[in-house]
């Protein structure tokens, strides 16, 4: 059974059609598409969409499945940085901190992404709120961040 090209969007999305036009383009690679579509919206700084993105596949693992803290790492990663673009320092630090926690349970690599390099990108931008509290915000001084692709 064929199915049309908005038949298929409507299913891979539940999300906004700008999501579903990002998972349809990386079906067919290596890793899940939803995963890929985190990356792709996390570094052109759209954190929310990186959210949105991933919150599907991380929710249709649920609870029990073994990469359910790790996306869930990198969701509340997306989210402080969407605080950040809020100004809601407070907030963006209290999801680093969760971040870090959930990645903390995996290897230094994990499904292609180099945990450690998250890590690290953590660290760095918790450290410049901190040490700028209460202003200026960082993302509004530096370079927005950027995570290295998932590779096999």
């Amino acid at each position: 059974m064929r199915f049309s090209l908005s038949a298929r969007k409507k299913n891979m999305s539940k999300k906004s059609p700008k999501i579903a036009e990002l998972i349809l383009a990386r079906q067919g690679q290596e890793f899940d598409a939803h995963y890929l579509g985190y990356f792709d919206c996390f570094n052109t700084g759209l954190y929310y969409e990186a959210h949105d993105v991933l919150e599907e596949l991380w929710l249709k693992e649920g609870k029990s499945g073994v990469n359910y803290a790790f996306y869930k790492g990198l969701i509340q990663l997306a989210g402080a940085f969407v605080h950040l673009q809020k100004d809601r320092l407070g907030p963006a630090i209290a999801l680093f901190h969760l971040a870090e926690t959930n990645f903390r349970r995996y290897p230094r690599s994990y499904e292609g992404f180099a945990v450690d390099v998250g890590l690290g990108l953590i660290e760095d931008w918790r450290n410049g709120i901190q040490l700028s509290a209460p202003i200026p915000n960082p993302l509004r001084t530096r370079n927005p961040p950027s995570l290295p692709l998932p590779r096999r």
